[in-house]
């Protein structure tokens, strides 16, 4: 199935100059959903992890469906203010401004590997920071992965580190 054509594009949004790559499209059609699943399934085999750390918000979506299907714990990483117990934080640049990501400090445990999944992959600096907490906990990172991947922004280059896999290229 071609998923590049179930993401829509939305101009100056949030933003003048951003083009936001919006996959409401891709959720809504349960054919698509399924499929983007599926094949997010199919990449990350061969990868050894107890949980999937996903982030704020539309990773969300494709986190627990993914954590469900493989079995997996999964743990959400929050904007500010968001989580109800105690947190770790990291403040972190956006292609767009900044801003700062959570989690709860007693959601992975020391030496538990983890795949971090996130719907895009842009500047690198969102993954960056949930790499930062991931690490901050005794964790390790065996695999980011992303349903889209913004080539021309570069954000590998920032987690260059670890394995790095998308779906859908722009």
């Amino acid at each position: 199935m071609d998923l590049k054509s179930y993401i829509r594009e939305v101009p100056d949004f949030p933003k003048p100059g951003i083009g936001f790559k919006d996959i409401m499209p891709l959720l809504q059609d349960k054919e698509a959903f399924r499929a983007a699943i599926d094949d997010l399934y199919e990449m990350v085999q061969g990868y050894d992890f107890d949980k999937i750390v996903a982030i704020e918000s539309r990773g969300f979506i494709l986190g627990g469906a993914l954590a469900n299907k493989m079995g997996v714990g999964f743990i959400p990483v929050r904007k500010k203010g968001k989580l109800p117990s105690e947190v770790i934080s990291y403040t972190y640049q956006l292609e767009y401004g900044e801003d700062t990501l959570e989690m709860h400090e007693d959601s992975l445990v020391k030496g538990e590997r983890v795949l971090i999944l996130d719907d895009l992959l842009a500047t690198g600096g969102t993954v960056s920071a949930a790499i930062n907490m991931v690490s901050q906990l005794g964790a390790s990172v065996v695999l980011v992965a992303f349903l889209i991947e913004l080539k021309f922004l570069s954000g590998r280059e920032k987690i260059k580190d670890y394995p790095i896999k998308s779906l859908i290229q722009f």
